[in-house]
């Protein structure tokens, strides 16, 4: 086993992976006195990884477990979310897991691998995990609605899969409160709608119409309904993205024009702007380059 670095979005299975592959190597006996899992709500400043890393990895590992079995002879040190770690404490890892690397062996997980110092990514065999596939989700889905008697409908399934991107603690946890929420009844595509605070196809193409009326008090009108309707401008950034890079109505140059503004308010809101100016900014500018093409 090499040192190893997992990395990928969140909910793809980094983290049981190496828990799983711990647990098969060790036994369920041995695996709390083998494996150091830190995580980022752990301290894991510099003077950590040089006193209790440091001290957990120069213990010796016999190569026996109680049930007869052979078991490595090395111990496994888990750094979850290791992007959070500063870069002093990163730095003194390198020297540990060369010195230690006849009994330690490192598991460094992140979603972004270009936080973590480029001496470490060089020391470890890297393994990306990337979204999972609609396939792999929507069986996984389905079996634990099967396990846990929910009731939820084939288009809910793909729905709730379509929602979640990949990320397939996301799409539980919306069939968690889906269940909660339906208390026994059957989970609807609706229903998901609502709980993945997803902004309805119908007021979607409310908004692109308000846009094409050129009519600034419709356009206002429908603004402050979304806004009071509780929907999060953010989401309907992403919704709007996708429905333009696929929309015939509008010419390379605008979509263009368009993307570059979704660009400036994404930014805008993630700096907490206020959500109505921008939106307004948005619908305002679409309408603009809607009404250059007429």
């Amino acid at each position: 086993l090499p040192n190893l670095l997992f990395y990928g979005p969140p909910g793809t299975g980094k983290t049981s992976t190496i828990l799983a592959a711990a647990r098969e190597l060790f036994g369920p006996e041995l695996f709390r006195q083998r494996v150091l899992e830190l995580n980022a709500s752990d301290e894991r400043g510099i003077q950590v990884i040089r006193e209790k890393v440091k001290a957990f990895a120069q213990l010796t590992a016999s190569g026996t477990r109680a049930d007869g079995k052979v078991c490595p002879p090395f111990k496994i040190v888990i750094l979850d979310e290791a992007d959070s770690m500063t870069s002093a404490a990163q730095a003194a890892l390198r020297r540990t897991m060369e010195k230690e690397s006849k009994t330690t062996r490192f598991c460094l997980i992140c979603n972004y691998i270009s936080r973590i110092i480029e001496p470490l990514t060089s020391r470890c065999s890297k393994f990306r995990f990337k979204p999972l596939s609609d396939k792999i989700q929507q069986q996984r889905v389905l079996d634990v609605a099967e396990k846990e008697h929910v009731k939820i409908s084939g288009e809910a399934v793909s729905y709730l899969v379509k929602v979640s991107e990949g990320d397939l603690r996301k799409a539980i946890t919306f069939l968690q409160s889906a269940t909660r929420l339906m208390g026994g009844k059957e989970i609807t595509e609706k229903i998901v709608t609502e709980i993945a605070g997803v902004i309805p196809k119908e007021t979607m193409d409310g908004v692109i119409l308000a846009c094409k009326s050129f009519s600034f008090e419709k356009l206002e009108r429908m603004a402050k309904n979304l806004i009071n309707e509780g929907y999060a401008v953010a989401q309907l950034v992403n919704q709007l993205h996708d429905i333009v890079v696929e929309s015939e109505d509008f010419s390379d140059k605008q979509k263009s024009a368009i993307v570059e503004k979704l660009a400036d308010v994404d930014k805008c809101l993630a700096d907490g702007a206020d959500e109505y100016l921008q939106l307004m900014g948005l619908c305002a500018l679409v309408m603009q380059q809607l009404s250059q093409s007429s």
